[in-house]
This record gives structure tokens, C-alpha cells and sequence, in this order.
């Protein structure tokens, strides 16, 4: 039996949540319907869940002194790691003393806050399928691995290449000529959430399209099971998820292997809560790409789409809650960008945006804009998913930031 607190009571059940961007948002408005107290801690002053938290804390999360003197502080019963670039030793180092149960687990904080953990586990531990791929410490490794060296296979061209450890596409690039490299490489290493000085290129697969697949763990102690949501479509530009969409139609085959490889990568990190997992897919083939132990960023479309989104699966799996990962109906998403660099922006089309049939946005309220940053999003529903990527689209160009 699962009992939960009184917010801002001696009885209180505290969650904190390690970045509180637009996804962490989302997760603490769906945390707060339980009657969970709430702490949103960012890096920067007036993050979008900072808010609507109960209350808001500022420091550098990569620190680990830092980390530990808030959590001994706060003393929270759930930590949420809701982006990449925090301390996980520390929270391995936490969860062991017994001080902070990290969701999922530190572990799998650990292993997934970089491209290099995740990928060996899947490639070299579980015998996932994933493209060709190798890690390189400078220019002249990135060049030799593109090449071929030392009798390992060429990577070739065209290929990916991504910082080790970066969000939303950060530092991605695709490489199509030798004349590419060094530019791909120096993006990388700005894109990079700490700087490693260390990318994965990856082979180019050619795909049909790519998915990502909610995926659940959840239930009481000892009964943990895995469900899945509807696969999402998604347009990526740059490694930068622009749309998406929910059903992505795929053949039985190719959903029953993702769903299949879904479940050995969550199952092997463990713990409770939704993993965005993210597949390419060619007829019947899958392969791996990325895990991320959270909410994932194409999944704003079920706040359209699903009975539960996966905000409130999030929060309800962390919590030991019974979940329903059900299609309410076809949706879709489009991203609004910011367009300027400036502070306090202000928003012009509200009303045409959401005359549109069947929409609604989510204006995240970051207090800074740049040209490319989210800061909002379209939603649609419809009869069919053609219609409502249609109108999300439409939607979203009617909004436009501009500078107060």
C-alpha cells in the first residue's frame, strides 16, 4: 500500500527534481495532483518548474559538493535527475550511504548521462543492435575512425557525430565530406553540457523512420512490470526533435522488437518510472539509439494523445502508483522557437494559435529566449495523425515571440 503526506506538513512525501526545464514542469504540476511536496532545483534563477514548485533552489548540480549539501539539507524521499548534467557519482555515492532513493537508480543516472555508458551497455553487454559507432578523444582520432585506423573498420561517410554527454541535439552534426570534420568536431565539443572533449560518431543507417518508445516500469516493490505507450514519430533537425506525433504506424514485427529491445535496456538499469526510448526502424529491423531515464521531449505530444501523459506516468511510477498507458486519440506536436535573443519576451497569435481546430500550447515560461531555444509548443488532436501534424504545425507558426 502506497501512502502519501500532506505538502508542507511533518507527514509530507518530497520530491526533488535535479532541472526543472519544461519537461521537469510537467512532471511537478503532475506530482502536486498527488499532494507531493516539491522542490525544483536548476541551474539558473526562474526555470519553468522553479515556478510552480513549492519551493525553487539554484545551484550548479554538476558540483558534487554542491549536490550533496542540498539533498543532506532537503532530505527529499524521491531524487529526480530530469537532465544530464549532474553529479552522479554523488548520487551513487548518496544512495549507497542511504541518504537519497534516485530514480531510477543512480546507476542508471550514471550510465545514461552519457552517450558512452549507455551505448556500450547496449551494444557490448546486451548485444542490442545499434549502428557502428566509436568513441574518439580529439580531431585526429574523430578523422582516423571516420577513416579507418589500426586495423579497425572505417566509420565512413556519412556519418553522426554527438558529444558524449548533451541534451536536445546539443553539438550533433552529420558529417558528408572529409571538409565536414573539423566543423562537426568544434560544434561538438560548444554543444557538449560539460565539457568532455570526447564525441561518439556513429555509421549512418538508412532508416524509414524513427520512434521513440515510452516505456514504463512500474508497480509495488518486488512486482515491478514493464508496459509501453503507442510508439511516437518524431522529425529531428539537427538532433533537435522539431515534431511528433503519436501513433507511429509500424509493422507488427518491427513494434514487437522495439518493444523487445524497449524491455532489455529499461530492464537492465531497473528501478521504477518511464524511459524515452529511441529507435530507428527500416521495415521489419530495429535498432537502439538513445535511453533517457525520464520524460523525453517528443512525449509533450501525449499531453494530447494519452489518458495519462507521460508526465503523470512519470509521476505515478516514481510513486509506486498503478499506471494506464492507453491512446485517448491521435495527436501531434509542433515546437515554437524562440526567434530572438532577448529577456522577457512576449507572445503575439495566442488566440489565432488556438483557434485552430482542436489545438492547445504549452508556453513554458523561460525567462531568457534565444533564436533557436523551446519555448513552446503546439498540440493537436484528430481523427488521424496526417491532420493533426497538419494543425499543430499551423498552430505553431501562428505564435510569435518577439522582444517586449
Amino acid at each position: 500500500m502506497t501512502t502519501l503526506g500532506t505538502p508542507l506538513s511533518p507527514h509530507a512525501t518530497k520530491v526533488m527534481l535535479l532541472g526543472s526545464g519544461e519537461l521537469g514542469k510537467e512532471v511537478l504540476i503532475a506530482l502536486q495532483r498527488l499532494g507531493v511536496e516539491t522542490i525544483a532545483v536548476d541551474r539558473y534563477d526562474n526555470a519553468p518548474g522553479q515556478q510552480v514548485a513549492h519551493h525553487a533552489r539554484t545551484i550548479t548540480m554538476s558540483d558534487p559538493a554542491q549536490l550533496k549539501a542540498l539533498i543532506e539539507a532537503e532530505r527529499p524521499h524521491l531524487v529526480v535527475p530530469e537532465i544530464e548534467a549532474i553529479a552522479t557519482p554523488m548520487l551513487q555515492e548518496l544512495e549507497a550511504a542511504g541518504v537519497a532513493t534516485v530514480i531510477p537508480n543512480a546507476r542508471a543516472a550514471r550510465l545514461t548521462m552519457d552517450r558512452e555508458g549507455i551505448r556500450r551497455l547496449a551494444a557490448e553487454t546486451l548485444g542490442l543492435p545499434t549502428s557502428p559507432y566509436r568513441f574518439c578523444n580529439s580531431l585526429a582520432e574523430l578523422q582516423a575512425a571516420i577513416d579507418g585506423a589500426d586495423g579497425q573498420p572505417a566509420i565512413g561517410y556519412p556519418c553522426i557525430v554527438k558529444p558524449v554527454m548533451s541534451s536536445s541535439g546539443k553539438g550533433q552534426s552529420k558529417i558528408d565530406t572529409p571538409a565536414d570534420v573539423a566543423a562537426a568536431w568544434d560544434y561538438a565539443m560548444a554543444g557538449g553540457r560539460v565539457s568532455h572533449g570526447r564525441v561518439i560518431v556513429e555509421g549512418f543507417i538508412d532508416f524509414d523512420y524513427e520512434i521513440t518508445l515510452l516505456t514504463v516500469r512500474a508497480g509495488p516493490e518486488g512486482a515491478v512490470a514493464t508496459q509501453f505507450c503507442e510508439p511516437i514519430g518524431h522529425v529531428q533537425v539537427s538532433g533537435d526533435y522539431v515534431e511528433s506525433w503519436q501513433p507511429q504506424r509500424m509493422t507488427p514485427q518491427a513494434l514487437a522488437r522495439a518493444q523487445e529491445i524497449a524491455a532489455a535496456i529499461t530492464g537492465n538499469l531497473g528501478g521504477r518510472g518511464l524511459f524515452g526510448v529511441e529507435l530507428f526502424v527500416k521495415g521489419d529491423e530495429v535498432w537502439f539509439s538513445e535511453v533517457s531515464p525520464r520524460p523525453h521531449d517528443t512525449g509533450l505530444v501525449t499531453l494530447c494523445t494519452q489518458w495519462q501523459s507521460e508526465f503523470e506516468l512519470h509521476a505515478r511510477a516514481i510513486l509506486g502508483l498503478p499506471v494506464d498507458t492507453s491512446l485517448r486519440n491521435p495527436g501531434a506536436s509542433a515546437v515554437i522557437y524562440g526567434g530572438v535573443d532577448a529577456t522577457g519576451i512576449v507572445f503575439d497569435g495566442v488566440d489565432e494559435a488556438l483557434a485552430v481546430p482542436g489545438t492547445d500550447l504549452r508556453l513554458f515560461g523561460k525567462p531568457e529566449s534565444f533564436v533557436k531555444r523551446r519555448m513552446g509548443v503546439a498540440l493537436a488532436r484528430a481523427d488521424h495523425t496526417d491532420t493533426a501534424r497538419a494543425n499543430a504545425k499551423l498552430a505553431a507558426s501562428k505564435v510569435r515571440p518577439r522582444q517586449a
